[in-house]
């Protein structure tokens, strides 16, 4: 009799790491609030930025139901797993969070956010032994979240091109 491993895909996630015996890192994207034009959030670069701290092991884009197809299609391309919340992406942001904070396998919580709503996350985390990360951009990047974080990455804003009004 052959023994059968049971395989998910939702385990699975083609994602490269950095280097063995570096610490395991999860990170979760708040999509509506940080893929927008005004921020520089190259999926490439932040995934650059982890893997230089440590072996991603869990990369997950939220996105609402207004996604598009393409949008969707660059996550995917990016190595990152989408998911689609018919809901408030906030709330199974947290739920998403919460799953990483429990995993013995994750030493590192890195979030994609601007987001002050996720603070508790934060303190959780590292009340549970977790080091944390956040991602954001200004304008609108939350002093507290920034400030309760081990480390925060405040990733450059694209530059407005000048109007002539003349």
């Amino acid at each position: 009799m052959h023994n059968k491993e049971k395989f998910s895909f939702k385990d699975y996630l083609p994602i490269k790491t950095g280097s063995s015996g570096a610490k395991s890192m999860g990170l979760l994207v708040d999509g509506p609030n940080m893929l927008r034009r005004e921020f520089c959030s190259d999926l490439d670069v932040v995934k650059a930025l982890i893997i230089e701290k440590g072996n991603l092991k869990v990369g997950k884009v939220l996105l609402n139901q207004y996604a598009s197809d393409k949008l969707i299609e660059a996550v995917v391309n990016q190595g990152f797993s989408p998911m689609i919340v018919a809901g408030d992406v906030d709330v199974q942001l947290a739920v998403e969070a919460y799953e990483l904070i429990r995993n013995p396998n994750i030493d590192v919580i890195a979030l994609m956010t601007r987001n002050a709503d996720f603070l508790p996350l934060i303190n959780i985390a590292k009340e549970h032994g977790k080091e944390t990360i956040v991602i954001g951009a200004e304008p609108g990047f939350s002093i507290a979240l920034k400030n309760s974080a081990d480390e925060a990455i405040v990733l450059e804003t694209e530059p407005v091109p000048e109007i002539n009004l003349n």
